[in-house]
């Protein structure tokens, strides 16, 4: 039977409902905010799978195009791979929910949160996390939740809890929170440069609200929950726990002490490999077993040495950062490059420059609006970065979630469009990995694009902190490596400038995390932050003054939009012809800013020339060095601009006499002329023999001077074609003629001179 349970969530009220739909999964809920709804199951397998050291939790969020009134774009019109703010909405749903699961289960558990319905206000990603938490709460799989999730901005100096979908631009924060009455389980952010105590603030706000949806949530779970499938405790083998503990215990202290990660992985491989050895005839089928337990006393061994002894694995200081090595310039052909060197973990990131319109990420999504991305940051996790062989595909979900996470850090420190008009793209390709590889992506990204000489507001940089704590006792670690971040409790990244954080990713697998150990932990990162940007300073203190020799050179002209279909030109004919013609890219937009982008500057200006040709007006007056385009019994048609054609008469060409317009010209022919008047009709009358008397007008231009010299050498051609009787007669008139004979002579009722007889084509007159 379906039932409806409601609460009011940051002022605006949201509903649960079970029992209506999908029904067959262990338990589903329809959450709805305003218009948004969102439907999310939660299904687990009934055996366990056999063999596996992981808990195997699959979590999918998928975008539905109809929940936005859209259909998919392409030849196939139906939703093919996750986009990547799906991709990003599941990780943030698994990273919420995994660590409250039961450590040593291994059946299958699948979440599915499915968008129905968007209404463009109300985001459907926080409604799907608070879904996930009731649909798993209510049903039978064994979970230690439930958890609340929320969103805080921070707009015009006051929080905002679960801001709109049209607030968040304007919001200094973007902060996503995910916990249990214990603590926090989940922060995602990004910031403008935010402090730390106002992140500190902010987050003890979303503790509040997060209890109030946990306590609602408990409440559904008592009138509508299963009970709790029992699992069973893996079984111990006293014997070999014994064993191990007594006689490999100081030799695994000993070897998680190597600092090399490839040596102290081969020295911990060889006593797993002894106690399998040990055990052989007894337990011959204690493999797995075996690996489990190895994990165990690693763990045990390695919080022993961060809490007793207040020593880490690689020797150095809680607080301490790893060797760091910052070069820029390592490739030559690229915009910008910098290798970033931490420790064990390295990253080359590359920087290229494109053009705004053409180069720049469309996002088909849902939202009615998304803008598309100037700034694109990828990141890359090949195997040999930790040692490994194994077939390289496209990225998975972690590689798109460090990408996103290292792209927040370094958004709010690019330029403005109007200042910087270029679509940037940053590649991080991560060479070796031991801890914090997506930090050191924003370190090693805001290195190269000051290398391209992306004029970025400041520098940034990342640091990984860990937290470990047993009885009472904990311990923050800056800059953790693999080791460290495999069996410590809390995953902490801040990323930041000199004067704030801008983006921040905690993942939690320990109880409540109080506001002094959140003030330690964001101390200690921001005196590590301090530390690493000075280093990054050295090397490269600010953005080159100017770009790379091998980027692109963009110039923005604006335009009247009216003459956007001039540049345009039919099915685009024209503005293919300027790119065939100059090689450089052009990108109009509908406001008339035009975007010229070429990597030899000569093609940018003559791109330029030509659509400034194409849109400005011809005005009386005005010299132009034409071009032939038409030959006609009483004058010739000279295009002084693409696609602007003008009437030089006959009578105008010389104060030669001309007997006929093939004597004078010949379709191709360059020729000086000036625009003698546009007339009512808006038609050019152009006039050669007014630009011979002209010479002073061109002292400043020199292809109009050389033009001239050769008119003249013409002209003195055209004194010796012959005269007739007529042409004697005219002769005699003075040579300052009114423009009566111009119009004379110009064709008139459909072509025909006056004096010609019409033709009759039959028409009742």
């Amino acid at each position: 039977m379906a039932e409806t349970f409601s609460l009011e969530i940051g002022g605006k009220p949201v509903s649960f409902e079970t029992g209506r739909m999908a029904k067959q999964a262990n338990a589903s809920i329809v959450a709805r905010c305003g218009d948004t709804i969102v439907l999310v199951t939660s299904v687990m397998s009934e055996t366990e799978r056999e063999g596996l050291d992981y808990f195997p939790l699959l979590v999918d969020y998928e975008e539905r195009y109809y929940s936005a009134g859209k259909i998919p774009g392409g030849f196939i019109k139906r939703e093919g791979r996750p986009s990547e703010s799906a991709v990003l909405s599941a990780r943030v749903i698994d990273r919420s929910i995994r660590s409250l699961f039961p450590e040593h289960m291994r059946n299958d558990v699948h979440v599915v949160g499915t968008v129905l319905s968007v209404d463009q206000v109300n985001a459907p990603n926080i409604l799907a996390i608070n879904a996930a938490s009731a649909a798993l709460a209510i049903s039978d799989i064994p979970w230690n939740g439930p958890i609340g999730a929320v969103k805080i901005g921070y707009i015009g100096g006051e929080f905002v809890v679960n801001p709109t979908e049209a607030q968040i631009p304007a919001s200094e924060l973007d902060l996503v929170v995910a916990g249990h009455r214990g603590g926090i389980t989940m922060v995602e952010a990004g910031a403008n440069e935010v402090s730390e105590e106002m992140l500190i603030d902010a987050l003890e706000l979303a503790q509040r609200e997060i209890n109030k949806i946990v306590d609602f949530i408990l409440d559904m779970r008592s009138k509508a929950g299963r009970e709790k499938i029992l699992l069973q405790n893996p079984e111990r083998i006293d014997e070999i726990d014994e064993w191990a503990g007594r006689e490999l215990s100081e030799e695994i202290h000993t070897a998680i002490q190597i600092h090399a990660k490839g040596e102290r992985a081969h020295a911990l491989s060889s006593i797993s490999k002894k106690i399998e050895e040990h055990f052989t005839e007894t337990y011959p089928n204690s493999k797995l077993y075996i690996a489990s337990l190895m994990d165990e006393l690693v763990k045990k061994s390695v919080r022993r040495l961060l809490l007793d002894e207040k020593r880490r694995a690689d020797g150095r200081a809680m607080d301490e950062v790893r060797p760091i090595t910052c070069e820029v310039g390592v490739l030559p052909r690229t915009h910008g490059s910098a290798l970033f060197t931490r420790g064990e973990t390295q990253s080359l990131a590359v920087t290229t420059l494109g053009m705004v319109g053409t180069d720049d990420q469309l996002l088909d999504g849902l939202k009615w609006d998304e803008p598309a991305k100037r700034f694109i940051l990828h990141y890359n996790f090949p195997p040999y970065s930790v040692g490994e062989a194994r077939v390289m595909r496209g990225p998975g979900r972690r590689e798109i979630g460090h990408g996103a996470l290292a792209e927040r850090s370094l958004r709010m420190m690019m330029p403005e469009e109007s200042d910087f008009p270029y679509v940037v793209r940053v590649v991080s390709d991560i060479l070796e990995s031991n801890g914090s590889s997506s930090m050191a992506s924003v370190c090693a990204g805001s290195l190269s694009m000051m290398d391209a000489g992306v004029p970025v507001k400041k520098a940034v940089a990342g640091v990984a902190m860990g937290l470990v704590a047993d009885n009472g006792k904990f311990g923050i670690l800056t800059d953790i490596q693999g080791l460290e971040d495999h069996y410590g409790d809390m995953d902490f990244k801040v990323a930041g400038t000199k004067d704030g954080v801008t983006a921040l990713q905690m993942d939690n697998k320990a109880g409540g995390i109080t506001r002094s150990i959140l003030e330690q932990a964001l101390a200690q990162a921001k005196a590590g932050r301090m530390k690493i940007l000075d280093i990054m300073a050295d090397t490269i203190g600010s953005a080159r003054p100017e770009l790379s020799p091998n980027a692109p050179r963009i110039l923005t002209i604006a335009v009247d939009p009216e003459k956007i279909r001039e540049i345009i030109g039919p099915g685009g004919k024209t503005i293919r012809s300027i790119v065939a013609a100059t090689g450089a890219k052009i990108d109009v937009e509908d406001d008339g800013r035009v975007f010229i982008s070429a990597v030899d500057s000569a093609a940018s200006e003559n791109a330029r020339r030509i659509i400034d040709d194409l849109t400005r007006e011809v005005k009386a007056g005005e010299f132009f060095k034409g071009k032939v385009t038409r030959l006609i019994n009483f004058g010739a048609f000279v295009e002084v601009l693409p696609g602007k054609e003008g009437l030089l008469h006959v009578s105008e060409i010389s104060v030669n006499h001309i007997p006929k317009i093939e004597d004078a010209f010949e379709i191709g022919d360059e020729v000086l002329v000036v625009v003698k008047e546009i007339d009512d009709m808006n038609r050019i009358n152009l006039s050669r023999r007014r630009a011979l008397d002209q010479s002073a007008s061109f002292a400043n231009d020199t292809a109009l001077a050389a033009q001239l010299a050769v008119e003249r050498e013409r002209d003195a051609k055209y004194a010796l074609l012959p005269k007739g009787e007529n042409a004697q007669r005219r002769d005699s008139r003075p040579s300052d003629r009114s423009d009566r004979g111009d119009r004379g002579d110009r064709p008139r009722n459909g072509g025909f001179h006056r004096d010609r007889p019409r033709r009759d084509n039959g028409r009742d007159r």
